[in-house]
């Protein structure tokens, strides 16, 4: 394969990585607290070709675009009024923790629910940890009131206080799902949270910026389009080498 047409599918591949991550954005554009996805792009060099160029038995190597890796937007989302009860957002760096099937997660999605059980629970039915690793357990039917600092109170009786923590590298953070995250490895250990206010009845939104997705979606294909064009042209300049090549001397 030429230069020009390896050059070009490398960028056409990094453009359908980036227009799945994209996609993923929108679709969540309404989904509370969800963090935007973004892309780092890099040139990839094999290694055999810079032990060559190093050598000095070949020419400065070839490169090719590829996405070096993604990463999540952490901006706070704006607040919206919700009227639910139950329904909890977050002011500030933090996260709620729950208490997953394989260990804790992390969330900014506070939209909260009862379990017939009367634990508060995540949507997806984990159970919301309580500062001290403890769940928030309802011992009555009056509503739950929560004050800025997540303390959670029924009836007048303390339940306990949220446990909200913080990350000194969120980046250090992997998705799963739509709305939990946890560390990618060992060395990225949770800390209280500080300077958190938590707001009962609202729900953070989504930062995903719509008018901006729609720009780099049209962005995209474009690019996409250019590229295909790209390797059309190193097709027909490969077709018409070899018919030169191949043409007989009059």
């Amino acid at each position: 394969m030429d230069g020009l047409t390896a050059a070009a599918a490398s960028g056409m591949r990094a453009r359908l990585e980036a227009l799945e991550m994209l996609a993923n954005n929108l679709a969540n554009a309404a989904t509370a607290g969800y963090k935007t996805d973004r892309e780092s792009y890099g040139l990839y060099a094999a290694a055999e070709a810079i032990e060559q160029a190093a050598a000095g038995a070949s020419p400065t190597p070839s490169t090719l675009p590829v996405i070096e890796r993604h990463w999540t937007d952490f901006n706070q989302g704006t607040l919206t009024p919700t009227g639910n009860p139950l329904d909890f957002a977050l002011s500030g760096r933090g996260f709620f923790v729950a208490d997953g099937p394989k260990g804790a997660l992390y969330t900014r999605n506070g939209s909260f629910r009862l379990s017939r059980a009367g634990v508060l629970t995540t949507a997806e039915g984990y159970p919301v940890r309580a500062a001290g690793g403890r769940q928030i357990q309802a011992r009555g039917t009056g509503p739950l009131e929560v004050s800025g600092d997540g303390e959670v109170r029924q009836d007048g009786q303390a339940l306990g206080r949220l446990e909200i923590v913080e990350f000194e590298r969120p980046g250090g953070l992997e998705k799963l799902g739509r709305n939990y995250f946890r560390p990618a490895d060992a060395g990225s250990s949770p800390s209280a949270a500080a300077g958190i206010t938590v707001h009962q009845g609202k729900l953070e939104n989504s930062n995903v910026g719509t008018a901006e997705s729609a720009v780099r979606l049209i962005n995209i294909l474009r690019q996409f389009e250019m590229l295909q064009r790209a390797i059309a042209l190193g097709g027909e300049m490969n077709r018409r080498a070899v018919e030169e090549v191949a043409r007989p001397n009059p």
